[in-house]
């Protein structure tokens, strides 16, 4: 028969000879400014139930732009660089396409032409381009094309040009017990492939614009048919809109980096008890791109006025992030 071993001497030992290792930082691409500090401070007064700041996690909704905010939107969104490369395809069908923009800037590859057109024109090409295929379809058309395309510049695929630093902030928020969504302009079926792999959020926690859809029956099976209008244009205002609409709750943190977003954030300050907002100033041309007021894309202007009003959190992205992109393997 075994001897007994009391519990407690034994515990007690392994706690000496292996102590435990203290948890990394969960912002470890952040330096240590003003813009990391506000954010730790935050989550730190929401998720102390003792504090009269404390948000029950039920409340903890956090919301995200995409394109700027969590990852390279310049020189162009990358659904443009998606809808130019279907457009070259199928000009040849559309005789129509050579004199209506942004269809006869695509087939001629040019992108300031194409961006005049701005969000709506990002999905109107979206819609042309893919009208009439089923969802299933078009999940696979986006999954193959950002399997193949690269940035322009850095020549690594677009889900690898997603900010670190906002990953890991993602992650903290969520191991704080903050449910994360996209709330985003570009459009819904084009991010919801590959969201969950790279931001770790589903894709029904996933906010963006939508074409017409119906359902059909192909073959004797239901599928979900895209169709050739703009059903919502998920921008300025209408983010509010549609978080009201889908999620239901009034988020206590908004994330941004444009005048796009600025309703957003705007809706969320103006809630009751502990809010964060927090805009992306881009300001790193070495290693990534420095814009903000005159630039065609994710101007950021009025924005800045606000959040200098109201004391919100701005990123300098020079300044405040040790890293941009993640490390390549």
């Amino acid at each position: 028969m075994s001897k007994r071993i009391d519990a407690l001497p034994f515990l007690l030992i392994v706690l000496v000879v292996c102590p435990v290792r203290a948890d990394r930082d969960p912002l470890a691409s952040w330096n240590d400014t003003p813009a990391r500090q506000s954010i730790m401070k935050f989550v730190a007064a929401v998720t102390d139930k003792d504090g009269a700041r404390f948000v029950p996690p039920a409340d903890r909704i956090a919301v995200f732009d995409n394109d700027g905010t969590l990852w390279c939107e310049q020189p162009a969104y990358p659904q443009f660089f998606f809808g130019m490369d279907r457009v070259r395809v199928l000009a040849p069908q559309h005789p129509e396409w050579k004199d209506r923009e942004p269809f006869k800037s695509a087939v001629a590859g040019n992108l300031e032409g194409v961006l005049a057109s701005g969000v709506r024109g990002l999905i109107e090409l979206t819609a042309a381009t893919h009208g009439g295929m089923t969802a299933d379809e078009f999940d696979r058309i986006a999954r193959d094309w950002l399997a193949t395309a690269k940035h322009p510049r850095f020549q690594r695929p677009y889900t690898e040009c997603v900010y670190q630093p906002m990953l890991e902030l993602l992650a903290y928020l969520r191991a704080n017990g903050f449910k994360t969504y996209i709330v985003s302009g570009g459009g819904l079926e084009f991010m919801r492939p590959w969201t969950e792999r790279v931001y770790g959020i589903p894709p029904e926690q996933v906010i963006g614009s939508t074409t017409a859809t119906r359902l059909e029956l192909r073959e004797g099976r239901p599928v979900i048919v895209r169709g050739l209008e703009i059903e919502w244009l998920n921008d300025q205002e209408e983010k509010p809109l549609a978080i009201q609409r889908i999620v239901g709750r009034r988020p206590i943190a908004a994330f941004g980096n444009s005048d796009g977003d600025l309703p957003m954030l705007r809706w969320t300050a103006g809630g009751d008890g502990e809010r964060f907002c927090l805009f992306v100033h881009h300001t790193d041309a070495e290693r990534e791109f420095a814009y903000d007021r005159q630039s065609p894309v994710g101007r950021l202007d009025q924005g800045l006025e606000h959040a200098r009003k109201n004391g919100w959190t701005v990123v300098d992205m020079k300044t405040d992030w040790k890293r941009v992109f993640p490390a390549r393997e």
